[in-house]
């Protein structure tokens, strides 16, 4: 198998170790937990590596109520080891994809698709990130038009909530900063359209996510 970045589908990122025995914490990037709790083969990228390395990952469990694991990868058996690897990517081979059910989506597939608005189809963004918290969100970063409407309709209310006080522009910095991203719950009445073959979906924002009139 070629070393393409396409070719690998990042499941974790090793933020922290855990104990003293070499044992590491992921954020996980996947809705498979058996990426981290069957034993096997994975890949390991780290720092300014190129090309993954193969680990053998022994076993790993989730922590309650968090979007972490803990993993015990071979031969790395103390701390200042698994230090080392603060920031590695864990990775699996994309060709090893299990099978979706229909409706049901990789994150791999989701990222990068543009989002459009299902009843003006004005486009609104991209999907950046998706993050599972009991249900799956959708980070989408803004087209730089919608942003500045949410800016500009922040600014309206500001000034209706204080009319008495002349109303401060927002500086080039504040709006830069103000609004970059949103998540979207990623359910079939808020997404009902998601094309693959397009690279597309199509929402349905419920009445205060977006103010795109």
């Amino acid at each position: 198998m070629d070393n393409n970045a396409s070719d690998w589908i990042e499941i974790g990122e090793i933020v922290s170790t855990k104990g003293l025995k070499g044992e590491l914490k992921v954020n996980s990037k996947t809705d498979f937990p058996e990426r981290f709790e069957t034993p096997g083969k994975r890949w390991l990228q780290c720092h300014q590596d190129k090309t993954p390395q193969p680990v053998e990952l022994l076993g790993g469990y989730q922590i309650p109520g968090k979007n972490l694991y803990v993993v015990q990868i071979a031969g790395i058996e103390d701390i200042d080891t698994a230090e080392t690897l603060r920031g590695c990517k864990l990775l699996v081979s994309s060709e090893d994809l299990p099978e979706m059910e229909e409706n049901e989506y990789h994150v791999s597939e989701l990222i990068d698709l543009e989002v459009y608005n299902q009843l003006t189809q004005e486009k609104i963004g991209q999907v950046i990130n998706v993050f599972s918290f009991g249900h799956d969100l959708l980070e989408l970063k803004l087209d730089k038009q919608v942003e500045e409407k949410l800016l500009a309709s922040d600014q309206i209310n500001l000034n209706q909530n204080k009319p008495k006080k002349k109303p401060k522009k927002l500086s080039p910095k504040a709006k830069k900063n103000k609004t970059k991203t949103i998540l979207i719950p990623f359910v079939k009445e808020i997404v009902p359209v998601v094309d693959l073959e397009l690279g597309r979906l199509e929402i349905n924002p419920p009445s205060g996510l977006l103010d795109l009139s």
